[in-house]
């Protein structure tokens, strides 16, 4: 028996560490709620098109001197092509009009792409839509787990799971950082990996239930966790590796999404060691 580190020595130092970040997440969202990207609140996309590269600064201080003060200004594909989204603004249908007439004033000369507009009611099908998934999502998993171990462990996998969403959701929410359909495709995402992660995990603590029956269980979820370690470690640090290219060299318009992933990596490889092992030691003892 090779345990070299006993994970479970500080599992209440970690119970009260995930249950804090829980509970300061939920009141985060009752409290602030989250920044809402332009595909939930509504609004208008504006592409143009610069003859030559030109400041994002400056096309944000235009945009404010003008009335338009919380619009995200970021380069779209090179540094000529700009995209533009202004937060919905009853009663103003032209503002996409408006907008390209601003920056057509500037010495550059522009042209004009293309013009969405999303309305709020088409925000709110979205998210209703995304939240749903994430709990049919969820259910699934329940199931699954259910039927493929034991309750126990399913209770552990959607335990993880729940945790590690409403934290990402939480943080997201403290940092006012926008959170579009990106995002929320990165949380799906995050559901998919930590389930990968977790399945592992509650596997092999499952085969050595059987196997070693003259171990507590403590050190059974010990040994179970070292055996699966390196494994979690090199798959973690693999996806975290392109997560931060992606991160560091994508753009603006995934900034969130991989964000959101980096957050959700690091999150999910510590709930399927606490949350998870936490969950079955409670239930087994």
């Amino acid at each position: 028996m090779n345990i070299r580190f006993k994970f479970m020595k500080y599992r209440k130092i970690a119970s009260l560490i995930s249950i804090s970040l829980f509970i300061i997440s939920v009141l985060s969202l009752g409290l602030r709620g989250l920044s809402l990207g332009l595909d939930f609140s509504g609004g208008t996309l504006i592409e143009v098109s610069y003859e030559s590269p030109v400041s994002l600064e400056s096309i944000r201080n235009s945009l404010e001197e003008n009335g338009y003060p919380d619009s995200q200004v970021v380069n779209f594909g090179t540094n000529l092509d700009v995209l533009i989204k202004v937060a919905d603004q009853s009663g103003n249908s032209s503002v996409g009009e408006q907008i390209f007439n601003i920056l057509n004033n500037q010495e550059t000369t522009i042209e004009l792409k293309r013009v969405e507009f999303v309305g709020p009611q088409v925000g709110d099908e979205l998210r209703d839509q995304g939240g749903l998934g994430m709990v049919v999502a969820l259910f699934m998993i329940l199931m699954y787990v259910a039927f493929r171990f034991q309750y126990k462990f399913a209770l552990g996998a959607v335990t993880a799971l729940a945790h590690d969403v409403v934290i990402i959701l939480g943080l997201f929410s403290i940092f006012g950082w926008d959170f579009d359909l990106t995002v929320l495709a990165a949380l799906l995402a995050v559901i998919g990996y930590s389930l990968n992660d977790t399945i592992v995990v509650s596997d092999r603590i499952r085969e050595n239930f059987r196997t070693e029956r003259v171990l507590e269980p403590i050190d059974l979820i010990d040994l179970s966790l070292n055996q699966t370690l390196g494994r979690t470690l090199v798959t973690s640090f693999t996806t975290l590796l392109v997560l931060f290219a992606l991160f560091i060299f994508g753009g603006e318009l995934i900034k969130g999404f991989s964000l959101a992933l980096i957050i959700g990596v690091l999150i999910g490889t510590y709930s399927s060691i606490y949350v998870v092992a936490n969950m079955l030691t409670s239930l087994t003892l």
